[in-house]
């Protein structure tokens, strides 16, 4: 048989499968997969807006549209979303991706080629480390406190580092770990970036789940040089099986984006962008967004009351204030060797954190996705798997 490309050999991990299979186990309460809650679709009003896109649009939604994605979903992203995030841009300035997914991997191919430099949080997002592994990249990677990646850790390695490519982050309840990058580290970032000449992915599929606190600007909203490349996502806000993203970027840089989309799949699906399009022109997605974020708060509250009383001491955690995510820290546990048992003998799912790591990965680390259980699921999982722990911990 003809041999794999050499790249092929850092590529993908199979817990992405096994979550998945997880989370379609009727039986298993799974703290596994990181996506929206099925109920809060909002089915009816979806199919509404799909029906009207064709009444609206006939054969467009049918045809060909091009590389940057249809006029009307670029406006509605320039004009009424990223000026939430406190970005200021014009339709030209966005292109529409087949899920954010897709922009990881179109920074990696036109930044990286093999051995280059990438500096990840300290745990960072698996689907992007798969990415970034396809094409050998170097990781450095920075330590995360409360408040996100520290910035004098990430000088530091800018120092040492200094032909680094990316600096990749997800700096809004951050996958895996649920923490939120500071407001003050953002614009630091920035400056850093522009100091040791190095790009920045932002990626921010979760920006619109906070249930505490204010919004912060975007990394994007403090740069004034092209540095910042943000990546934004529908798969968390209306469905993940629209798999539509979007990339904001300096206009150039979306011209190399634009190469890129024509050489894989031409474009993201005409039919799914108008029908999202028609659904945020017609209905509210505040109201939306809020009927998500109050069940999502009740599901965290649920989470971090069950983890007080349930699991042992010694026992670390994260207290997100938005997103899908509480990190866990188990000392003395091998989190990676006990997830096949606590899914076969307690019917709990979860995801070991050592996959989240670039470098010196933990075993004693997991992370748990509130989103899709409910609250006594959630209540009755939590027991379990603290009743393991404890059982585990001696």
């Amino acid at each position: 048989m003809v041999a794999e490309a050499k790249r092929m050999q850092g590529y993908g991990s199979d817990f992405i499968k096994e979550m998945f299979a997880a989370a379609r186990n009727p039986d298993m309460i799974s703290f596994a997969g990181g996506a929206p809650a099925p109920e809060l679709y909002a089915l009816d009003a979806f199919r509404a807006a799909s029906d009207k896109a064709f009444e609206v649009y006939g054969r467009t939604v049918m045809a060909y549209d091009g590389a940057y994605g249809i006029a009307p979903l670029r406006e509605f992203i320039a004009t009424q979303w990223m000026p939430r995030a406190g970005v200021n841009v014009g339709a030209d300035d966005v292109l529409i991706l087949s899920g954010s997914q897709q922009g990881i991997d179109y920074a990696a191919r036109l930044y990286l080629d093999e051995g280059d430099t990438v500096i990840v949080e300290h745990p960072s997002y698996l689907g992007a480390l798969n990415t970034f592994g396809a094409l050998s990249a170097n990781y450095v990677s920075v330590p995360i406190d409360a408040d996100g990646m520290r910035m004098d850790a990430l000088e530091d390695a800018l120092r040492r580092h200094p032909a680094a490519k990316l600096i990749y982050t997800v700096p809004d309840f951050q996958n895996p770990t649920g923490i939120t990058l500071a407001a003050d580290r953002r614009r630091h970032m920035v400056e850093l970036a522009d100091r040791y000449d190095v790009m920045i992915v932002e990626d921010s599929p979760y920006y619109e789940i906070r249930f505490d606190g204010e919004f912060p600007p975007a990394i994007k909203s403090y740069d004034d040089c092209g540095r910042v490349i943000f990546l934004g996502s529908f798969s968390k806000t209306l469905c993940p099986g629209i798999r539509l993203g979007w990339v904001v970027a300096d206009n150039k840089l979306i011209e190399r984006y634009r190469v890129l989309k024509e050489a894989t799949d031409f474009q993201a699906g005409t039919v799914a962008q108008y029908q999202a399009v028609t659904f945020l022109q017609d209905y509210s997605l505040e109201d939306h967004l809020n009927t998500s974020r109050n069940v999502y708060r009740g599901r965290r509250d649920a989470a971090l009351a069950a983890i007080e009383e349930y699991f042992p001491s010694g026992v670390t955690y994260t207290r997100p204030s938005g997103g899908y995510f509480i990190w866990v820290e188990a000392p003395g546990i091998n989190a990676t060797e006990t997830v096949v048992y606590a899914m076969n003998e307690i019917g709990v799912a979860y995801v070991p954190g050592e996959s989240f790591y670039a470098t010196d990965p933990r075993a004693d680390t997991l992370r748990l996705s509130y989103s899709q259980m409910t609250e006594a699921k959630i209540d009755e999982g939590i027991q379990r798997l603290g009743r393991l722990l404890g059982e585990l911990s001696g």
